[in-house]
């Protein structure tokens, strides 16, 4: 499912999971499991997709690499996209020096799979390698480190630029054996089939139709993985998840409820926490798009909850005006924006900002100045169709106060070349959910990565332009200090507020599906310490905590 700077290595970074939230409601891919269910010691995985092949690829920087590499390779830490946090892993700890050097501390007494010692040497033997072979760098981090040295347990990075944001970035980058990989003659292509790793499992069986992760005994905290095993099924159909006894699945199911969980009342659970803000993205480059009291009266005219309701079932929120994630980002609300940045429906204050832009009522319809109706043409992708109901109860919002509304609907592949080229009026999409704040504003704000119209943009879609807000980002980029970092975060919730770059309506959904009858401890709502995405290294968080039911 589904790129060099932070902002853009998040936009790929959080492609899987932008791409997850708009194909919801699609249907979903085809599976087998083979036999109907699983051992009560092994996880049945309903997190890859071999369609239309299913290529034994643990290389883990390609971009067909398999899944299961998230089990098998560790990064330095792992962070919680929900909330930001970090956690440990090949790392015990990082210290940021100042805003251009951070230290990391790299954990003893750690082996490889092959029962070889692992240290700082493989990390920055790694980190060289991607230096070495930028096709392999797929978070961008040379775009942000000058060096990296090593003196004992110590690893330091030197950055370009003040630049505390790539810490995130460079706490993410997988590792690998310096003793491995130093012979491996191209790197870009091989498969590495028989996959070397310091984490909690193993490759074990493959075949065209399915492959098993076993537990890898040596692991550094082998203690704390409950499952012996894990069992990735080539294709995963929403019947085969209900009926064959999946344990951990991603996919969004009509009806959750009497589907999933009416299939096992007792064990079957799912959490569906916002993993994106899905917006209409405005062409700022375009009349009347590029004046902000039509943005508002827009804002203003449509109800985001009727939306929400409408396209996701009530399973996600309407979305907050501020770019914020809520309840996940709950702790950098500015409590000066009224209600939280959420905007309810008012068409007399819509009807005030469209007069202000030029549009009146008449006889039943809002119009120009010569008496031309204002139509409004939105696109969204073919398939989409969750977000296809949701903007056809939009089109019905929107025609109440006499606007006509029409819908274009590409392609997949035709839509996303109309966004990054600015070929649109109004366009639905979806940003935010990286986990760190400075990264969505950058990626939904940064004048840095405006293009015209016509050329691809890698963020910053909707074409936003301005120095004070480009002025406020490069604050936040470079400081350090917690109080700074909330006041700057304040000033850019009131610039996606008062601006309105994007009209947010609601909260993209990340689909975790699971089951208690041989696994506790998955994250949920309550214990939110991953999110329930199932193919970034949060998983290694997930198989840490899971207890023998």
């Amino acid at each position: 499912m589904n790129t060099k700077h932070l902002a853009v290595r998040a936009v790929a970074a959080l492609a899987a999971a932008t791409m997850a939230i708009g194909l919801a409601a699609c249907g979903s891919t085809d599976a087998q499991s083979g036999s109907g269910g699983s051992s009560s010691t092994e996880i049945l995985f309903g997190g890859d997709n071999g369609s239309p092949t299913f290529t034994k690829n643990f290389n883990p920087f390609s971009s067909s690499k398999r899944t299961g590499i998230n089990f098998i390779y560790e990064p330095l830490m792992v962070v919680n996209s929900i909330d930001g946090t970090e956690k440990p892993f090949l790392a015990t700890s990082h210290k940021i020096v100042n805003p251009k050097t951070v230290e990391y501390t790299i954990r003893s007494g750690v082996k490889w799979s092959d029962g070889q010692a692992f240290s700082a040497d493989d990390v920055v033997y790694t980190f060289n390698l991607l230096k070495t072979n930028s096709a392999l760098d797929t978070l961008g981090v040379w775009q942000h480190i000058a060096s990296i040295s090593a003196s004992g347990d110590t690893v330091t990075f030197n950055l370009k630029d003040n630049d505390v944001p790539a810490v995130k970035i460079i706490d993410q980058q997988l590792i690998v054996p310096q003793h491995i990989w130093k012979s491996i003659k191209d790197p870009v292509k091989d498969t590495n089939a028989t996959p070397v790793g310091t984490g909690p499992y193993k490759l074990g069986t493959y075949t065209p139709n399915q492959y098993t992760l076993t537990k890898n005994a040596s692991y550094w905290q082998a203690g704390k993985v409950a499952a012996t095993s894990i069992v990735f099924p080539a294709s995963n159909k929403a019947l085969d998840m209900v009926n064959k006894g999946y344990d951990w699945g991603y996919m969004y199911m009509n009806d959750v409820q009497k589907t999933w969980v009416g299939a096992d009342k007792q064990h079957n659970h799912y959490w569906f926490p916002p993993g994106g803000t899905v917006s209409l993205f405005p062409n700022l480059t375009k009349t009347p798009y590029n004046n902000v009291n039509f943005r508002l009266g827009l804002s203003n005219a449509i109800d985001r909850a009727a939306i929400a309701k409408d396209a996701e079932e009530g399973y996600v929120d309407a979305s907050t005006q501020t770019g914020l994630l809520l309840p996940n980002q709950k702790s950098w609300v500015n409590s000066s924006i009224p209600n939280s940045g959420v905007v309810k429906q008012s068409k007399t204050t819509a009807l005030k900002y469209f007069a202000k832009a030029g549009y009146t009522e008449k006889g039943g319809k809002l119009v120009d100045s010569t008496g031309k109706q204002l139509t409004l043409t939105v696109t969204v992708p073919s398939g989409y169709s969750d977000w296809l109901r949701g903007i056809e109860t939009l089109q019905t919002q929107l025609s109440a106060i006499g606007i006509s509304v029409k819908l274009n609907q590409p392609q997949p592949a035709a839509y996303t070349q109309a966004l990054n080229n600015g070929d649109y009026d109004l366009i639905v999409a979806s940003f935010g959910g990286t986990g760190d704040v400075y990264t969505d504003y950058s990626n939904l704000l940064n004048g840095e990565f405006y293009q015209p119209v016509g050329t691809a943009a890698s963020a910053n879609f909707e074409r936003y332009k301005d120095s004070t807000t480009d002025s406020l980002l490069a604050q936040l980029k470079a400081t350090s200090s917690t109080t700074e970092q909330k006041e700057i975060v304040n000033q850019l919730q009131e610039v996606v507020y008062n601006q309105v770059p994007v009209v947010g309506m609601f909260y993209g959904g990340l689909w975790g599906l699971y089951s208690t009858k041989k696994f506790t401890g998955w994250p949920t709502e309550k214990n939110p310490y991953a999110s329930p995405s199932t193919w970034t290294s949060q998983v290694l968080m997930v198989v840490t905590n899971l207890k023998k039911a």
